[in-house]
């Protein structure tokens, strides 16, 4: 596989979720060069918005690719995320958060990494 863009750029592939962390990732891996790679992934997240922002992002910083996922994890349920469930205000406590999703963050690395291979 080829590692660079069709202009001869390296690529930088990176998890845009719309975000404060991934905005900067990906406006640093502009800035130093690279073809920016950007895969978004919409599991069905309550927060509509960041999706939007994501691909707002994408085109200020003209990323080479950026491709936008579904994937439905509110079949998994019991999430504030994806759920009609209320998301808490009083802070963190002993046990696992409401909010937390199963497996999110590992199910994205993995689908980061086949988007990685698949862009070179």
């Amino acid at each position: 596989m080829n590692d660079t863009a069709s202009n001869g750029q390296p690529i930088a592939v990176v998890l845009l979720s719309g975000g404060l962390d991934s905005m900067v990732t990906a406006g640093i891996a502009r800035e130093a060069g690279f073809a920016v790679h950007a895969l978004t992934i919409d599991y069905g997240q309550r927060h509509r918005r960041e999706i939007g922002y994501a691909a707002g992002i994408a085109r200020h910083l003209e990323v080479a690719r950026h491709v936008t996922l579904p994937l439905d994890l509110t079949k998994f349920g019991g999430s504030a995320l994806t759920d009609d469930i209320a998301v808490p205000k009083e802070g963190v406590g002993d046990d696992i958060p409401v909010t937390y999703v199963p497996a999110r963050n590992l199910v994205f690395l993995a689908l980061t990494t086949a988007f990685a291979e698949s862009s070179g």
